[in-house]
């Protein structure tokens, strides 16, 4: 028998010990810090849902970007909360919109951080629903690739590094890419949020971004929770069409499609810690249930074992000061 001569506790028995053997490493330059950034604010303002983090002015969004910068962080994803809304959202491609600018500014002052463009109308349109509408109701898929293709590139010139479709309307990905590469923005990549969950664990984020939609769901156009296949499929689908870059969302309910996902395509894959995610652990540790640090730190290096590249969490800025 193996025992005693094998004994695994060996190499757990000090810190430096284990850190020797440590399998998956969580650092600062994998985490991704979102941002909110709204139109007709100053400062900050703080979103009930989600403690501790808020909704930004421009101004504020670049201190936030700066501070992310010092502390390790190598990105930040822009989601746009804008003045007024429309059927079509047309706001998401207005060259002055409210991610464009804040891009620009962000890409100003903290030249070395990349900037990610979250690339979607629900927060745009005044419907909530992310793409344009049918008389039916129904989201017509075709009809809004162009208009997807066209915020891509508003983007892109505004200076994105990465811009990230979350829409998930069939070929999307295809139609981003041709017209990137057609107005000679070959450079900006795309971070396909591929396996994209309609999820129960997006509450907090439709009140911080004003996405809530006006009637019905998006159970039509975001996949069944259910359903590993499909994941895997979307997200070779999305490969094949130009994606440099896949995302799973949400994380935490998602670690066998994360480890699938990865392992199917290669490809760099990034995952999201979403709203609810944050949201359970913050009032956990408010009711004194866990240890706040300890479960952020453990839940995020799930995350990385499970195969993900990257993790986009509102946590970034907190993790990356307990890592350093």
């Amino acid at each position: 028998m193996a025992f005693p001569q094998t004994r695994p506790r060996r190499l757990r028995r000090t810190g430096a010990l284990r850190g020797l053997v440590r399998e998956t490493e969580l650092r600062p330059g994998r985490l991704i810090l979102p941002l909110f950034v709204a139109a007709g604010i100053e400062g900050s303002q703080p979103i009930a849902g989600m403690p501790g983090v808020e909704r930004h002015s421009i101004s504020a969004a670049v201190e936030r970007a700066a501070e992310a910068q010092a502390l390790g962080l190598p990105a930040v994803l822009l989601f746009g909360i804008p003045e007024t809304k429309d059927p079509e959202g047309s706001g998401a491609w207005d060259d002055e919109g409210i991610v464009q600018l804040a891009t620009r500014a962000i890409k100003q002052a903290v030249g070395d951080m990349l900037v990610i463009c979250d690339l979607c109308l629900c927060e745009y349109t005044d419907h909530g629903h992310c793409g344009l509408l049918r008389d039916d109701g129904d989201v017509d898929n075709d009809a809004t690739l162009e208009l997807l293709a066209r915020v891509a590139v508003s983007q892109a010139r505004a200076g994105a590094d990465i811009v990230a479709p979350s829409d998930m309307m069939d070929g999307r990905v295809g139609a981003i890419r041709a017209e990137l590469d057609a107005e000679g923005l070959a450079d900006t990549a795309i971070l396909s949020y591929a396996a994209k969950s309609a999820s129960a664990f997006y509450g907090p984020f439709r009140e911080a971004a004003g996405s809530t939609p006006a009637f019905g769901d998006r159970h039509g156009y975001q996949m069944d929770p259910a359903n590993g296949d499909e994941a895997v499929r979307e997200a070779l689908l999305d490969a094949d069409e130009g994606a440099d870059m896949v995302m799973v969302k949400p994380a935490g309910p998602c670690l066998d499609i994360i480890r699938r996902v990865k392992e199917a395509t290669r490809l760099p894959l990034g995952a999201y810690q979403v709203s609810g995610e944050y949201a359970m652990i913050k009032a956990a540790a408010a009711a004194g249930a866990l240890d706040e640090r300890s479960a952020v730190l453990e839940t995020l290096t799930g995350i990385r074992r499970a195969g993900a590249d990257f993790v986009i969490t509102y946590y970034a800025a907190e993790a990356a000061q307990w890592l350093r």
